[in-house]
């Protein structure tokens, strides 16, 4: 019988092993530019559209809590929303139900963990008043607003 229960201990052993050296790496961030250019965006920073800008929302936790600078943006069509996380670790996240009957709301963005990352939302929202927050932070406070200008 400890014949059989080693031999399936060590058969369960080999399928765990072989199992967690299946499957493919997780994408490295380039560091080769320091840790202001690694970014949480597939394909590397998004330009803004003709005319439009890259607005910076950082994301900080320090003794004064957790928040975005700055929590209330105007923007554009066309203007990039780049998320950079400053300490901690932040997401951005344009809840539905914080924004009832607005379409084309992009998901929430990855987790940022390291300091400097990024993360880019182009703005193709239509004009009107949108409401983000950071998913783990949202209940102490951690919100903000994006006010999308006509165009005319």
């Amino acid at each position: 019988m400890k014949g059989k229960i080693a031999l399936l201990l060590a058969i369960g052993t080999n399928l765990i092993l072989a199992s967690c050296s299946k499957g493919e790496n997780p994408p490295v961030a380039d560091t080769s530019q320091g840790a202001a250019a690694t970014t949480a965006v597939p394909g590397g920073e998004i330009k803004p559209g003709p005319g439009g800008k890259v607005i910076v929302v950082e994301a900080t936790t320090d003794e004064k809590g957790n928040y975005f600078t700055p929590s209330k943006i105007e923007a554009h069509r066309g203007d990039v929303l780049r998320l950079t996380l400053k300490i901690g670790v932040h997401n951005l996240h344009f809840l539905p139900d914080s924004n009832p009957g607005k379409t084309g709301l992009p998901p929430a963005s990855d987790m940022l963990q390291l300091p400097g990352q990024t993360f880019d939302i182009p703005i193709t929202f239509a004009a009107g008043g949108y409401y983000f927050q950071c998913d783990p932070h949202a209940a102490l406070g951690m919100k903000g607003e994006l006010e999308v200008e006509d165009e005319s």
